[in-house]
């Protein structure tokens, strides 16, 4: 009779999953809607999809039987032109969110400490206690603004290693000032700044003070701006230490061919991808404007490609539920710091047409 196993990590048994979106053919599924008439405003993806240049570099790579590049050379190239760093502080991932794990796997030791201000992206805290580490939080103010003293609070334990932000910051759209940024470098940590949407905001990125700051990184992803979520690609600007270490600790092959094809292609039609966004920030704004109209709902201004509102008088699940039916998916929150809340990504002109008009109704 065979033997029993041992057990898996009893911290892993007793932590929650992550709550990742539903993908368009589950939803189909449930609603009875081809997944082509189904208006998807839950995950900040970008309705435009890729450059066509990204399609015909696709159709024509010859070497999908050949492993990949472990340096990602040309892909590292072509990131140094856009984002204005040497190469050798610029590190792909498989999606920003590997790059989050690696820093939780090289950083921390069992029971070290990440610092996260929620409400915000939940992999940092996922990752964190996913690799054994501890996750102090500094919840944001009532307004979503960062409440820098219990930062700087959290930043005294001492077994904190790395603060985590994101800005613009999901869910509510709001940017790290660069005021506040200097203020927290001087703190002893590891401060990342995942700008995952920064392509959408009217202030510039941090990442060219990398390369003179021994103490920040910065993620971004070619997710929203330019269309590959369902491929996979981030990237990290990483001082050089740091760069060494992940270099010897990274899985070699951990960018995929047609996600290192797609980023390439896609930044090789910057003026395409750019119209699109200047598009999605258009719609966001008309969006924002419409929502200020609909009497339940009190949306916050966003520099990213959504936005946050908070609902009164009536349920956030129950108005979710109801969009939902019609085909129209938003995502909805109830949890404390995001109590009656839904987001909505900016869409095409005739989502918001089809959302703002269910909305009317009540």
């Amino acid at each position: 009779m065979p033997a029993q196993p041992p057990p898996i990590r009893p911290d892993i048994a007793r932590m929650a999953s992550y709550q990742p979106v539903r993908p368009f053919e589950a939803l189909s599924r449930e609603i009875g809607i081809p997944p082509e008439q189904i208006i998807k405003l839950d995950a900040n993806e970008n309705p435009y999809g890729p450059s066509p240049r990204v399609r015909e570099a696709l159709a024509a790579y010859p070497w999908l039987h050949i492993y990949p590049d472990p340096q990602q050379t040309a892909l590292r190239e072509a990131l140094a032109q856009y984002v204005g760093v040497p190469t050798a502080y610029i590190l792909p991932g498989h999606g920003a969110d590997e790059l989050i794990d690696y820093l939780c796997r090289v950083l921390l030791e069992p029971g070290d400490a990440i610092i996260h201000c929620p409400p915000t992206f939940g992999m940092y805290a996922f990752d964190a206690v996913l690799n054994m580490g501890r996750v102090i939080a500094a919840p944001r103010r009532e307004d979503f603004s960062l409440d820098l003293a219990a930062i700087e609070r959290a930043a005294a334990h001492p077994r904190a290693k790395i603060l985590f932000l994101t800005s613009p910051n999901n869910p509510d759209g709001g940017l790290l000032t660069a005021r506040e940024l200097d203020r927290l470098l001087e703190l002893p940590l590891w401060i990342v700044v995942d700008e995952a949407y920064i392509e959408f905001a009217d202030a510039p990125s941090v990442a060219a003070r990398v390369p003179h700051t021994p103490n920040l990184i910065v993620l971004r992803t070619f997710s929203k701006w330019a269309g590959l979520a369902g491929l996979r690609l981030g990237y990290g600007i990483f001082p050089l230490p740091l760069m060494e270490a992940l270099w010897k600790f990274k899985q070699p092959y951990n960018v995929n061919v047609a996600a290192t094809v797609a980023g390439l292609a896609s930044l090789e039609d910057l003026d395409w991808l750019r119209d699109r966004v200047a598009a999605l920030k258009k719609e966001r704004e008309r969006l924002y404007r419409a929502l200020q109209n609909i009497p339940y709902l009190d949306p916050y201004p966003s520099q990213s490609n959504f936005v946050l509102c908070r609902v009164r008088g009536r349920s956030t699940r129950e108005l979710h539920q109801a969009l939902f039916r019609q085909g129209v998916i938003v995502r909805f929150y109830d949890k404390p710091g995001l109590r009656n809340f839904i987001r909505i990504s900016a869409g095409l002109p005739q989502h918001t047409d089809r959302l703002l008009a269910l909305l009317q109704k009540g």
